[in-house]
């Protein structure tokens, strides 16, 4: 039962290996923390002094033990939902381009956060790529794409989620959980960053499939 669960699964290497460098990055994040969080965070303030790779690293460490686990968890979540559309090289330019676009969205639009750490901004960002791509569904043995209900649902959804964060703010339970403020418009952003990604992704593959022909 198990292992037939496992099938269902995208469990071989190109599809698993992005995902696991990241909870690899972020676990060693977490565990040195004490050494690098005052040299990696997100800090606006060291940004504007010309600090710019906290852009990137901030998103790989986390206030607690409980933030990593959410963070990490809804990670795998999402890979266990949409791990056959990863590749190595997709899922690190969707991490790269979402974790860039949350944080400029921060540091432009966002100036009340001087300080933010997590993956939770780079996930928003993953969940509408995956779903984006499940709204028209391929399949590798006909090689013919079908539109699926549930892929639309999913960015729905998320659209909802989004909106409703900014109207009401967040959950004070999460709040208290990870011992932080959750930074609502980092969600805003980091799905803004997979919006831009996935719209690139599909202007790629239709380039590349037109010059294949031609």
């Amino acid at each position: 039962m198990i292992l037939k669960t496992l099938n269902n699964f995208a469990t071989d290497t190109q599809h698993m290996s992005a995902i696991m460098l990241i909870s690899l990055l972020a676990l060693f994040g977490y565990f040195f923390d004490e050494q690098l969080s005052q040299l990696f965070i997100y800090n606006r303030e060291l940004i504007e002094q010309g600090q710019i790779w906290r852009i990137i690293t901030g998103h790989l460490l986390h206030t607690n033990g409980y933030h990593l686990v959410l963070n990490l968890s809804a990670l795998w979540m999402l890979w266990a939902l949409h791990g056959h559309y990863y590749s190595f090289k997709n899922i690190t330019s969707l991490f790269i381009t979402s974790g860039i676009i949350c944080s400029i969205g921060l540091f432009y639009f966002s100036p009340s956060i001087t300080q933010y750490v997590g993956l939770s901004g780079i996930l928003h960002g993953l969940f509408i790529f995956g779903a984006a791509l499940d709204v028209s569904y391929k399949d590798k043995s006909t090689g013919k794409a079908s539109f699926r209900v549930s892929g639309l649902l999913m960015l729905v959804g998320i659209i909802i989620k989004l909106a409703y964060e900014q109207l009401f703010g967040a959950n004070e339970q999460v709040s208290m959980l990870i011992a932080a403020k959750v930074a609502i418009d980092a969600h805003l952003w980091g799905g803004t960053g997979g919006l831009i990604f996935i719209l690139l992704y599909w202007l790629n593959y239709r380039l590349t499939k037109q010059s294949t022909v031609s």
